[in-house]
């Protein structure tokens, strides 16, 4: 029985089921050493030892605001960009003093934007730490955030594959590593918070933000989340860093339903809240019931503190605040924006505040109270507090010499784009046999850096919002092409051309009036240096003379991403046309797709002989992916999403069944492996206890092929009788399974 046969479980659900988390059962200048003396010595080890209770935690945070003036309270609930208190992208004490003589809450993105070695970046956080805790009145270190959702943003750090694509591991065990290294990572820089992770269901591939969400099921979608929060915070949240949810909630959906937002949109963040103790939520830039959502009392008032029971720090996402006015047009000016979203509970706004600092006319005018001030700036100083950082000594960095992607790391990256491939189509093709000797490689995908990394990485920040070339040697980047030639060269001849360009003329549009933040009127076109002009007919000519014919097709980072809507889901520009010529040649075609989203395919399913979804797939993908082709790693990942055979727009949840007029291309859960299995021996309770959390099932599992594998076993459960308020099918538990060829474990 295959997985995808656990879709006819049928049994009578009367309450709504619990999901079960655990299922189954060189030498230093002066400054360098004084500030390495303040930071790390001594009593600062005994401090981070330390653990405080939450009563003595908060009676340090009262004793601080007791002493503190409104301008030092209201520095604590906004954050700049390093960029305004540096100069020439250098540290200036100057500027310190003028911009921030009070403190100050947060630095936003702070090391995204930067060009920065690991040592130099963390001396620069113990510099503009030192200014804080020496020169300012109530001696508080700031937070330092970034973007982490495939590791720490910065410059040489390890690069994971994009989230969607981690998603198609089916692997929480897998996510929850990641975020622990990149806490690590984090942490050394002198980092303590992390805008990670985005929960968000994503069900139209025409979302430009679906490359960072886990797929369109709730219950799935928290399970990561739920790892992810964990692997971030760890055991010892003062040697961990703040996840925050985001963006809170239904964001990317137009759907306001009542019970689906309750029942799919929140179920992820709630998850993150109430198992894993995310310290953070970001709302979204959306609207529900015709509100902005960073100024709605339902979103942020009743559903997140009060039914949630939240009790945690909420930040705005960046130009949120101001775009109350501007954006949305829901208030006459900033001041009234202001009191919106503060007394909605927004307790910090970010990045390069407008809106908070005017709270003292506010104040004067009757539309926020001292009261709801305070209450925010607490929950700033309870969240440092927690985090080491309003203690005496604190640990800032990590000293000596920082490697952001040691081998360990690399290792985790190329352990996490294997299992993130899908293998979607094969005749029988793969794993690549012996006698094949000649192999051409084409497409604008296959020897690119750009079609490895996806958006919110460092990579895509400092391209996009700096205008920057990034460092492909910084971490090392391995395209397909070097994957192959690692794998194969002893054995195999290969022969290279790119044949097309992604997209000509180029189809992506650039949305600077739509929601979201202000760094979107800044961004750039890609323009990619050194890369010579596509040749299709030399192209089509060594792909004739080839064995088999590799095209390395789809997006690249510009071509999907916050703020870049494109035309369609198609194969972009002329790529279309080039597979149909390479088809034409005889020859038979692995289509290798990179994208942060589903493309249409349906024109060659039928035509190639091999199907492969890589996504964005990280640092490692080019090994990983060629170990796939040769066989030296049997493909075991799975769909997170529905893959449609069409460009409808229409949202696609695969709980509401597929529709038989419409059915997917391929569907949520698919992929293939290169061996076979066999399910059998179906055991559960004739009557399941439906008022607990959780009931057992469980089946044998054999690997009936001849090569090793992973299979991922998918419980689903059906109502028995047609409710119409039930779902007609979903998901309430996976487990990867290692299998040796002939072997049978019980699940």
């Amino acid at each position: 029985m295959k997985n995808h046969k656990a879709y006819g479980i049928n049994m009578t659900i009367l309450k709504r089921i619990s999901f079960n988390f655990q299922f189954c059962c060189i030498q230093k200048p002066i400054v360098s050493i004084l500030l390495l003396s303040i930071f790390s010595l001594g009593s600062a080890q005994e401090n981070n030892s330390k653990h405080y209770s939450n009563h003595e935690i908060e009676a340090k945070v009262d004793s601080v605001m007791a002493t503190m003036s409104m301008e030092d309270k209201l520095a604590q609930i906004t954050g700049p960009r390093l960029k305004e208190i540096m100069v020439d992208y250098e540290f200036s004490i100057e500027k310190c003093r003028e911009v921030i003589p009070n403190g100050i809450g947060h630095f936003c993105q702070f090391s995204s934007g930067l060009i920065k070695s690991p040592e130099e970046l963390r001396d620069l956080v113990r510099k503009i730490q030192h200014y804080l805790i020496t020169e300012t009145t109530n001696k508080i270190p700031a937070i330092f955030h970034e973007e982490a959702i495939t590791d720490f943003a910065t410059q040489g750090a390890t690069t994971f594959p994009q989230q969607i694509g981690v998603g198609c591991s089916w692997n929480p065990e897998i996510v929850k590593k990641n975020a622990r290294s990149t806490a690590q990572n984090m942490r050394a820089a002198g980092a303590t918070f992390a805008l990670s992770p985005m929960l968000d269901l994503s069900r139209s591939a025409h979302w430009n933000r679906i490359e960072e969400s886990y797929g369109e099921d709730a219950y799935f979608t928290s399970r990561m989340g739920v790892a992810f929060a964990n692997g971030l915070q760890g055991d010892d949240f003062k040697s961990g860093v703040a996840a925050t949810v985001k963006h809170f909630a239904g964001y990317g959906t137009s759907n306001n339903n009542i019970k689906e937002l309750y029942e799919e949109y929140l179920m992820p963040h709630e998850a993150a809240i109430k198992i894993a103790d995310a310290k953070s939520v970001m709302p979204s830039y959306g609207k529900y019931k015709a509100l902005a959502v960073t100024a709605n009392p339902i979103m942020l008032d009743q559903i997140l503190r009060q039914e949630i029971g939240f009790d945690g720090l909420v930040v705005s996402d960046y130009g949120a605040v101001n775009l109350i006015r501007k954006g949305h047009q829901q208030v006459e000016n900033s001041v009234m924006a202001t009191a919106m979203v503060i007394n909605t509970g927004v307790d910090i706004e970010l990045s390069s505040p407008v809106a908070y600092p005017p709270l003292p006319q506010a104040i004067k005018q009757g539309l926020v109270s001292e009261e709801t001030i305070n209450q925010s700036v607490k929950r700033s100083l309870l969240m440092k507090a927690k985090l080491g950082l309003l203690y005496r000594h604190p640990v800032i960095g990590k000293d000596g010499a920082l490697d952001f992607d040691p081998p360990a790391y690399r290792n985790l990256a190329y352990e996490t784009a294997k299992q993130s491939i899908v293998l979607l189509k094969n005749d029988g093709l793969l794993p690549l046999k012996k006698d094949i000797q000649n192999i051409s490689l084409v497409g604008p995908n296959v020897a690119t850096v750009h079609c490895l990394l996806g958006d919110y990485t460092y990579q895509s920040m400092i391209l996009f919002w700096h205008g920057k070339e990034f460092d492909p040697t910084n971490p090392r980047l391995v395209t397909l092409k070097k994957g192959m030639e690692n794998k194969l060269r002893k054995r195999v001849k290969i022969k290279h051309e790119r044949g097309c360009d992604w997209s000509s003329p180029l189809e992506t549009k650039i949305y600077t009036g739509s929601l979201g933040d202000d760094r979107l009127s800044k961004l750039r076109l890609l323009t990619i240096k050194d890369l010579s002009q596509p040749d299709l007919q030399n192209a089509l000519k060594i792909s004739e003379e080839s064995d088999v014919i590799i095209a390395g097709m789809g997006e690249n980072l510009y071509l999907c991403g916050e703020g870049r809507m494109r035309k369609g889901i198609r194969l972009p520009g002329e790529q279309e046309a080039f597979v149909e010529k390479l088809i034409a040649t005889g020859k038979p075609v692995i289509l290798v797709v990179f994208s942060g989203r589903q493309q249409l395919l349906s024109r060659f399913e039928e035509k190639c002989a091999a199907i492969i979804q890589a996504w964005f797939p990280g640092e490692e993908s080019g090994n990983a992916l060629a170990d796939i082709i040769a066989g030296n790693v049997n493909p075991s990942a799975k769909l997170c999403v529905t893959y449609l055979k069409t460009e409808s727009e229409q949202e696609i949840n695969y709980k509401n069944g597929y529709d038989s007029n419409n059915l997917p291309q391929y569907p949520f859960g698919f992929g293939l492996s290169y061996t076979t299995f066999e399910y059998s021996n179906l055991r559960m309770e004739d009557v399941a206890d439906v008022t607990g959390e959780r009931f057992s099932i469980s089946l044998d599992v054999r690997n009936t092929g001849k090569m090793d594998g992973t299979e991922i076993v998918q419980w689903y459960v059906s109502p028995k009788d047609k409710i119409s308020t039930m779902k007609p099918i979903q998901l309430k538990g996976f487990q990867r399974v290692a299998l040796k060829a002939g072997e049978k474990k019980r699940v």
